[in-house]
C-alpha cells in the first residue's frame, strides 16, 4: 500500500483515479461509444451526489455533527421542486428554451430556499441540544429522518410522484453511435459551477477562513469578537440547501420519487463522503465521481454486482487511506 501510495504521488496524486477508472473500463469495454456514454452517465450521476454529501462532509468535518438525517433535505427539495414543476407545465412544453431553464431554475431556487428554511429549523431544534455527543447526533437524526419521511406521506402522499423535465433537456445528444441525455450534460455542468462556488467561498474568501479558523480553535476566534455559532448555523443550512438541490437534480434525473427516496440516498451519500474524506469538498467531488462511474460501469459489466459495488470500493479506499481519499487539514 505504501508503494502503491507513493507512485500515485509522483503521478499526480488520487486526484488521478477516476480517470485509471474511466481507461481501464474503456479496456475492458472495448466499444467507445458505449463507454462515452456510460462515462458521462457517471460523471452526471457523480455530480449530483456531489451536490448531495457536499453538505454532509461540512456539516460532519468541520462541525464535527453526525447528521444522519441529512438526506431527508434531499427528498424535501426533490417534492418541492417537483410539485413547483407541476404547476409550470406550460412553461416546460414551451419552444423557448429561456422558459425551459426559468423553470426548471424556479423549482430549483424552491428546493434550495426549502432546504434552507428546514435547516435551519433542523439546527436549532433537534442538533444544537446534542452537540459534542455523537451517540444522541446518530439516534436523535435518524428519528428525524423517519419522521421526515412520514411527513412526506401526510403533504404528498405516499404514492410515487412523476417529475417532469423541461423540454430543453429531454432527448439526447446524438454524435455518431454516441447518445448522451441532455439532462445528464446539464447535471455536469451545473455541479462544476456549485463545486466552484464552494470552493471559493471555502478557500478565498474571510467567512471560509473564519469557518476553518472556528474548527480549529473555537475559543481564540470567539475571544477576538467573531460569533462563531451563527457562522455554524450558516455552514448547516448551507449543507442542507445544498442536499435540497441535488434531491431537486436527482428528481428529475430519477423522473419518479417515492417518500423513502432519502432513506434510499442515506447510505450512498454517507459512502461518498467516506470516500472523499470528512469535511473535504475536494474529497468529497472526488468520492461521488467514483462512486458515479464505478456505479455506471460495474452495472454494465457485471450487473448482479452493481448493488455491492460502493460497499466493495469503500473498503478497497479505506485499507489503503484510513482517512479518506483527501480528508481536511485539521
Amino acid at each position: 500500500m505504501n508503494q502503491l501510495s507513493a507512485t500515485m504521488t509522483r503521478l499526480g496524486g488520487v486526484n488521478l483515479l477516476p480517470l485509471i477508472v474511466a481507461l481501464v473500463a474503456l479496456a475492458l469495454i472495448g466499444a467507445p461509444s458505449i463507454w462515452i456514454t456510460l462515462t458521462v452517465a457517471g460523471l452526471a450521476m457523480g455530480m449530483m451526489l456531489f451536490l448531495m454529501a457536499s453538505g454532509l462532509s461540512l456539516v460532519f468535518g468541520l462541525m464535527d455533527v453526525l447528521n444522519f438525517g441529512h438526506s431527508a433535505f434531499a427528498s424535501l427539495g426533490a417534492f418541492v421542486a417537483a410539485t413547483v414543476l407541476a404547476h409550470m407545465s406550460g412553461w416546460l412544453g414551451a419552444d423557448s428554451w429561456v422558459l425551459n431553464l426559468g423553470a426548471l431554475a424556479i423549482a430549483i431556487a424552491a428546493a434550495v430556499g426549502a432546504g434552507l428554511i428546514g435547516g435551519f429549523l433542523f439546527e436549532t431544534v433537534i442538533i444544537r441540544p446534542v452537540y459534542r455527543d455523537h451517540l444522541r447526533q446518530i439516534l436523535i437524526t435518524m428519528g428525524a429522518l423517519i419522521v421526515s419521511e412520514q411527513l412526506i406521506i401526510v403533504v404528498w402522499g405516499g404514492s410515487p410522484l412523476p417529475v417532469a423535465r423541461p423540454k430543453i433537456l429531454q432527448g439526447a445528444f446524438i454524435w455518431g453511435d454516441v447518445s448522451i441525455e441532455n439532462y445528464r450534460i446539464f447535471a455536469v455542468v451545473l455541479g462544476v459551477m456549485v463545486y466552484a462556488g464552494l470552493y471559493v467561498l471555502l478557500n478565498r474568501t474571510r467567512v471560509g477562513l473564519l469557518i476553518r479558523a472556528g474548527v480549529e480553535n473555537r475559543e481564540m476566534v470567539e475571544a477576538l469578537g467573531f460569533r462563531i455559532g451563527r457562522l455554524f448555523i450558516g455552514v448547516f443550512m448551507l449543507g442542507s440547501a445544498l442536499a435540497a438541490m441535488g434531491g431537486a437534480m436527482w428528481a428529475g434525473y430519477q423522473q419518479l420519487i417515492s417518500p423513502d427516496m432519502g432513506a434510499k440516498m442515506m447510505i450512498v451519500v454517507f459512502i461518498v463522503v467516506i470516500i472523499g474524506g470528512l469535511g473535504s469538498i475536494e474529497g468529497t467531488l472526488l468520492g461521488a465521481l467514483l462512486v458515479g462511474l464505478i456505479d455506471n460501469y460495474v452495472g454494465f459489466l457485471l450487473p448482479k454486482a452493481a448493488l455491492a459495488s460502493n460497499m466493495v470500493l469503500m473498503m478497497v479506499i479505506l485499507m489503503w487511506r484510513p482517512n479518506g481519499l483527501r480528508p481536511a487539514a485539521k
